[in-house]
């Protein structure tokens, strides 16, 4: 628990009381994500991990595009299982769900590298230093040299609370920055995001390619 609040509490009381069309960040179609998917030119069996994957309709969208090594992992119990639920049972079943906190994970460190990380949303709630190396801890941890991070939070012009938590404003520099210099910055561009509803939400979007020749924290471990 940081900043006295329950995280996962916050979340679930979210997602127990929203239909999924009506959160603030529904998208009904992920484009400046599946933008930079493409840019990756990821294998079909890639190993693709969904940060804060809630309720995103992305998880559909990469199973209609065929990859096959999907891992959604949230905090929040209720979005992933409300996420299961809205998909075919045989799509679920391609999926792996993974409850955990991407700060201080039980479960993540477990599964095999990843080639994509993807996060929209899940940066910019995280407003302690410590949260910020938790996260960036996990992020070195699981991404495979060579691999590719995306990140989009809300721009420096974006809100300043979402939810009812605050939040931490970012450029493509000071995403940079935070990642480290052995992540290489592809590409970055803004965004409006529309809400079905008609409110609008400015982000910057990330694409970070992990350079050859660096090492992982859980390769340096072993040795």
């Amino acid at each position: 628990m940081k900043n006295n609040i329950d995280y996962e509490e916050h979340w679930n009381k979210i997602y127990s009381q929203c239909e999924i069309n009506n959160l603030g960040w529904y998208e009904e179609s992920p484009e400046p994500s599946l933008k930079l998917i493409e840019k990756c030119n990821l294998n079909k069996d890639a190993v693709i991990l969904d940060v804060g994957s809630g309720t995103t309709t992305l998880i559909e969208k990469l199973l209609w595009d065929s990859y096959t090594n999907i891992v959604a992992t949230d905090i929040s119990e209720v979005a992933l299982i409300k996420a299961r639920e809205n998909l075919h049972t045989e799509e679920a079943e391609l999926v792996e769900w993974i409850v955990d906190d991407i700060t201080n994970p039980k479960y993540l460190t477990e599964i095999e590298p990843v080639d994509l990380w993807h996060d929209r949303t899940v940066l910019h709630f995280l407003t302690e230093e410590d949260q910020r190396n938790g996260y960036l801890s996990t992020l070195k941890r699981l991404v495979k040299v060579g691999g590719y991070v995306i990140i989009a939070v809300f721009s420096l012009e974006g809100a300043k609370k979402c939810s009812g938590l605050d939040v931490e404003n970012y450029d493509h520099m000071m995403i940079s920055q935070l990642v480290g210099n052995e992540f290489e910055l592809q590409e970055h561009f803004h965004h409006i995001y529309t809400h079905p509803s008609g409110s609008e939400k400015q982000y910057v979007y990330t694409l970070f390619n992990r350079k050859l020749g660096q090492s992982k924290e859980k390769e340096t471990e072993k040795n």
